[in-house]
């Protein structure tokens, strides 16, 4: 028992360079790009959240909502057809194309890939 008492004692007056080192602080998070990996659920909740702004008529809000729907999961056709709606509620005519066009590569039959052809055929 004595030889740990010892150790005890002499540990504890070891100088503090000695014991572990301290751990730089984190990074701010803030400034890191985003990551993105494939998130199902993540999508259908932007796209919901987006939903809820299209109805208010915050079309910027929901534009930007259905935008991370399709970056959480890029074959969300549904999220493509939201995004370019609340695109066109803004007059960013060129991205609504872009995002109706990218529906029709990403799901091809989409339900509404009628209707977006036709869209698509008047604006060209």
């Amino acid at each position: 028992m004595a030889p740990l008492v010892l150790f005890l004692a002499l540990w504890a007056q070891q100088p503090a360079a000695q014991q572990a080192p301290q751990e730089p602080p984190e990074e701010d998070v803030g400034e890191r790009p985003k990551e993105y990996a494939f998130n199902p659920i993540q999508a259908t909740k932007e796209l919901t959240i987006g939903n809820y702004y299209f109805k208010k008529g915050s079309f910027k809000a929901a534009a930007l909502r259905f935008e991370e729907a399709t970056k959480w999961n890029p074959g969300y056709g549904d999220a493509y057809l939201r995004w370019a709606e609340a695109l066109e509620k803004l007059n960013q005519r060129a991205k609504a194309k872009a995002a109706y066009q990218k529906l029709l590569e990403v799901e091809p039959d989409h339900k509404k890939a009628a209707e977006v052809k036709k869209k698509l055929g008047a604006k060209s």
